[in-house]
């Protein structure tokens, strides 16, 4: 599976600029910029210049940052969008249109036809004053267009031999895994571009389709951070950084994993968010055990209940200890850790105290280690 030979296109500047409580200043944008730089991602994906006249001075403002990270602005196929995006002086220009049915009636109005044509014009402009951007053309609304019209577009843009990738979005997130591998598998092999995988997270599949598309062997996927975006956003970085890890670590060794941590909680400081408890490795829960039998086996070998190592992304595991469902090596570990030397039997004992205890209400940590310092204390005085 080709998950080894991947870029991610990080567009919390575009399409998270959609989210509704996304409002990014100048300042915000290159310190987000500054920090996906240093976390490794290979391109940042802005806001089109044409949105308003701070989006224009944005841009400017993050390609002046001398990032290692290419810019790149997003814009519809249209020739003064271009010229708009060239002023800019990114390093590539993604160009999107609608290919539905319900895109070519209610956004542009254009026939395929047309939709080829203007694509031909924008992008034979484009390269006509840059030689060397990095140039993307993509249908929008993919996965509702009929497959015949995506084929026609596709395959007239890969003839002109002008673009560098060619871009498939799941604008409404309706596509499976299984419709984005075969549009992307069959993209590869009759085109043999680079493909990005646009896919948003409505119906919940936009890892899944992101990896899907990978294992077809697109060359690039878009993530947000947190997955924020339109509506329910696209796929999260943090959720496609946890899914190639699970399958090999070493697809996600060239990024600098613990910065995500501190990635997740700019944006959602930012964006007024409280990251969700399950959030993929930066959830409050994402890390922690508490049934007994779970406690036992991860304090013997994490590997047994975690599929992701905490310390690769600079966090720690927690074992849960104050409640009914306890068990004694968990009691045990947390006296090992305060370094007290507990006999089996006493251990038991407090822990059958604390389940009785927390039938009635969890116990504090603190008050976990009352119990074990009293317990060591009488053992002492036991055997004085």
């Amino acid at each position: 599976m080709p998950f080894d030979n991947y870029s991610i296109i990080e567009s919390t500047l575009r399409e998270g600029e959609q989210f509704s409580t996304a409002t990014f200043s100048t300042a915000q944008k290159l310190e987000i910029a500054a920090l996906l730089d240093e976390f490794g991602v290979e391109m940042i994906e802005m806001t089109s210049p044409c949105a308003s006249p701070q989006s224009a001075a944005d841009i400017r403002a993050v390609v002046k940052a001398g990032l290692k990270t290419r810019v790149l602005t997003h814009i519809r196929c249209k020739r003064e969008d271009a010229i708009q995006a060239l002023e800019c002086g990114v390093h590539g220009i993604d160009i999107v249109i609608g290919t539905s049915p319900q895109l070519m009636k209610h956004s542009h109005g254009k026939s395929i036809n047309q939709v080829i044509d203007a694509a031909a014009e924008v992008l034979s402009f484009v390269r006509g004053q840059a030689p060397d951007i990095i140039l993307r053309f993509s249908t929008e609304d993919s996965f509702r267009s009929r497959e015949a019209d995506l084929l026609r577009v596709y395959l007239a843009v890969a003839d002109l031999g002008l673009v560098n990738r060619l871009g498939v979005a799941d604008t409404v997130g309706v596509a499976l895994p299984s419709q984005v591998y075969a549009l992307v598998h069959q993209l590869v092999r009759l085109t043999g571009l680079d493909v990005e995988f646009h896919g948003h997270n409505d119906s919940g599949c936009a890892i899944a389709n992101a990896c899907s598309a990978l294992e077809a062997g697109a060359t690039h996927i878009d993530t947000t951070v947190l997955g924020i975006g339109e509506r329910n956003g696209i796929t999260p970085l943090g959720g496609l950084i946890a899914r190639l890890y699970t399958l090999n670590r070493d697809y996600v060794r060239k990024y600098k994993l613990p910065l995500l941590p501190k990635i997740d909680a700019m944006i959602a400081d930012m964006c007024q968010l409280e990251i969700p408890f399950s959030n993929y490795i930066t959830g409050s829960s994402a890390f922690i055990h508490k049934a007994g039998i779970h406690a036992k086996a991860v304090l013997a070998d994490p590997t047994t209940y975690e599929a992701i190592d905490p310390q690769d992304f600079g966090l720690s595991r927690e074992i849960a200890i104050g409640h009914r469902l306890t068990g004694w090596n968990a009691v045990r570990g947390r006296a090992q850790a305060l370094g007290l030397s507990l006999d089996d039997a006493t251990l038991q004992d407090l822990t059958r105290t604390i389940k009785a205890r927390a039938d009635h209400q969890p116990l504090s940590s603190s008050e976990i280690d009352h119990l074990l310092y009293e317990a060591a204390r009488q053992q002492a005085g036991a055997r004085a």
